[in-house]
């Protein structure tokens, strides 16, 4: 149960100021309300699970937009109303559809969707569509109904309609008579629900009829015609019959919402939280936050976090951690060097953690699940109690002391000021070891240079501080854990322009210990502004480093993937990348390559194809197959154009005729022999 003391750190803290954001990013009312009403919770397990449903609506607001949820009323007790045999009008009816229409559309949203934390949400959503529909059909407004609500609704506006021309009708032929003269305007128009026209006062004898209404002047009177009574009797019948069936109508349709009650109720209660977990989902993306890690051992580890109540382009990220290595963190440094931000940085970012929300910082953060988190921050002087500042905040950090445990994360701005500095500072001091003692989280800011020496005397306790540029006299609002800060009050004072002579008998008044200790911080600060020099340069020279070895591997595996992509290509003729070039481009290396070894200059590609065929054929490879391998339909143009007779070829088939012509083997001129001779040059 949280105690009215967890309450009032809670408004410390301003949680109340960033679930005034995350109702805003809610769509329903009840998700609005279910939102400012959010508390941190205490259960780990509790804590996780609400993590990781606005995790995961955070990845499908990521990829499929908001589901929404606009429309989505709180029907509660018009169902209630019904179900007792209530009828409702159309304002409540369509409240209800609306609902159904939202359960249809969010469910079609979560459809297909992976198991989540939040999936099991999407399918227990019960859609009625024939509800929806018999309701949106029915009712076109919050004031009308549809014709087709009813055969006899729509049998009596039918007679309306007609009763109404009728009547009209009437009107119109007096308006168009000579009895027109007596008229103010030529006009029909409604009194009493009733048609009239306006008749000048002087002739309100001159048309017979009932007077419904008289103009404010007097002028003016507002006469139903005798001759249009009778229909207007009849309009007006027709009309209460119309009221009386959308009465009846409404109260049909009542009757049919009762079997759907607890289901249409359900429906709501799941929108409502489908709402509200997205609107945390909608602020962790409004915020750029990440899902902190959680621990149940008190580890605090912030990484670049952003106070979210802070103008995003001005905040410096802080990094701050505690629990592991010391559970008392001691921030010393000027004022507004962001020391109390810090402060609050931490308790805030520790709420929003326990109550599901993401936190604006580096992924990785870490956080722990506190039973209750103390805060004493601000001016709590109270002018009704007739309290000092000091003696608010004493009362408040008495009530702290009483409460706080082991499982307790503490916070105190300024402990012990307001006081004596020599008491003051002994106070927090001792205030500070009853909750080391205890192991109790604990983060306090100070001036006193004794909480300093206490930080660095004392195991499980570290200083930290907040960074101040003397040169430029503004904070840098870094948080520097493990460095005590000063107060920089004589070198502020001097560059804002206070004579040296008034520092130096100010310095002159401080003890030599504390100005062997200042110097000492001032080393400490050197030395860290000198190591973080060295750090950024090793750091550059890694990255650089880094770079060059990540662009060598890059250019190898690149490499490695060309030659494997040209050893795998299916091509004979291919670029770098193994990819097949073109014929033309082939045409000019090839030519290129039969200039250097000296080729005659008429052989050309087409020359490597007819060797192809020429050689296939002599090697005895039939004529189809070839053909068919060079892309020819037949063997026709092939023995047309690449079935050339070799020297062989020609030689032996002229040995063969002169067999035929000589068998006996005789002598006769070889005419065949001349002419391959006279071929040959001989």
């Amino acid at each position: 149960m949280m105690t009215d003391l967890f309450e009032k750190s809670i408004a410390t803290l301003e949680l109340p100021r960033v679930l005034e954001q995350l109702a805003a990013c809610a769509s329903t009312q009840e998700g609005k309300e279910r939102c400012l009403a959010l508390r941190p919770m205490t259960d780990p397990d509790d804590v996780q699970r609400a993590q990781e449903e606005t995790s995961a609506a955070v990845e499908m607001l990521i990829k499929r937009g908001s589901p929404g949820f606009s429309g989505v009323k709180p029907v509660g007790a018009s169902l209630h109303r019904a179900d007792m045999g209530g009828s409702l009008n159309t304002r409540e009816l369509l409240e209800v559809a609306a609902v159904l229409r939202c359960a249809r559309t969010v469910q079609d949203y979560g459809a297909g969707e992976e198991k989540t934390p939040i999936s099991h949400l999407f399918r227990a959503l019960t859609p009625n569509r024939f509800l929806e529909e018999t309701i949106t059909n029915s009712i076109i407004g919050e004031d009308e109904l549809a014709d087709s609500a009813s055969s006899e609704l729509a049998s009596i506006r039918r007679h309306i309609r007609a009763t109404e021309a009728k009547v009209r009708d009437i009107l119109q032929r007096i308006l168009a008579s000579n009895q027109s003269k007596y008229l103010q305007e030529s006009i029909i128009t409604i009194r009493s629900d009733r048609y009239v026209v306006p008749v000048k006062s002087e002739f309100k004898n001159a048309i017979p009829g009932l007077v419904h209404d008289v103009s404010s002047s007097g002028s003016t009177f507002f006469i139903e015609p005798m001759g249009v009574v009778k229909a207007n009797n009849e309009l007006r019948e027709l009309e209460i019959r119309e009221q009386k069936e959308i009465e009846m109508v409404l109260a049909a349709l009542s009757m049919e919402l009762v079997p759907y009650v607890e289901t249409i109720l359900i429906n709501l209660k799941l929108l409502t939280k489908l709402d509200f977990i997205f609107a945390r989902a909608a602020l962790a993306r409004h915020y750029n936050c990440s899902m902190p890690k959680f621990n149940k051992n008190g580890y605090i580890h912030i990484k670049d976090g952003r106070h979210p109540l802070l103008d995003p382009k001005k905040v410096v990220p802080i990094n701050v951690y505690l629990g592991k290595d010391f559970d008392l963190l001691i921030v010393t440094g000027p004022n507004t060097g962001g020391k109390t931000v810090s402060l609050k940085t931490v308790g805030l970012f520790t709420l929003m953690g326990q109550s599901g929300l993401q936190i604006p910082a580096f992924d990785g953060s870490e956080l722990a699940v506190f039973d209750e988190v103390f805060a004493d921050i601000g001016d709590e002087q109270s002018i009704e109690q007739s309290l000092s500042t000091f003696s608010a905040h004493m009362t408040n950090i008495v009530r702290i002391l009483e409460k706080a445990d082991s499982h307790s994360l503490c916070l105190f701005d300024e402990l012990g000021a307001g006081t004596d500095p020599t008491e003051g500072a002994a106070l927090a001091i001792a205030v500070l070891s009853f909750l080391h003692n205890m192991k109790c989280r604990t983060m306090a800011t100070t001036h006193y240079s004794e909480l300093k020496v206490y930080a660095l005397t004392t195991p499980g306790v570290e200083n930290a501080c907040c960074e101040f540029d003397v040169e430029t006299l503004r904070p840098t609002y870094r948080l520097l854990i493990g460095i005590p800060g000063k107060s920089n009050a004589f070198a502020i004072s001097e560059r804002l322009g206070l004579p040296k002579s008034i520092i130096q008998k100010a310095a002159a008044r401080i003890d030599a210990e504390n100005v062997r200790f200042e110097d000492v911080l001032t080393q400490l600060d050197e030395q860290r502004q000198e190591m973080e020099r060295e750090k950024e340069a090793a750091a550059r020279l890694r990255r650089e480093m880094e770079e060059t070895a990540k662009a060598s591997r890059e250019y190898k595996a690149k490499m490695e993937a060309e030659r494997a992509r040209r050893k795998l290509s299916p091509y004979l003729f291919t670029d770098e990348h193994g990819q097949l070039i073109h014929p033309d481009t082939f045409t000019k290396r090839l030519r290129k390559i039969y200039e250097s070894i000296g080729f005659p200059k008429e052989y050309h590609l087409h020359t490597l194809r007819h060797y192809f065929v020429t050689a296939l054929l002599h090697c005895g490879v039939d004529k189809q197959t070839v053909a068919d391998l060079v892309g020819h339909g037949d063997t026709g143009f092939l023995e047309r154009t690449y079935c050339h007779p070799q020297q062989a070829q020609k030689e032996q088939a002229a040995d063969t005729m002169l067999t035929v012509l000589r068998p006996d083997g005789s002598p006769i001129f070889n005419l065949a022999a001349a002419c391959m001779a006279k071929r040959r040059g001989a």
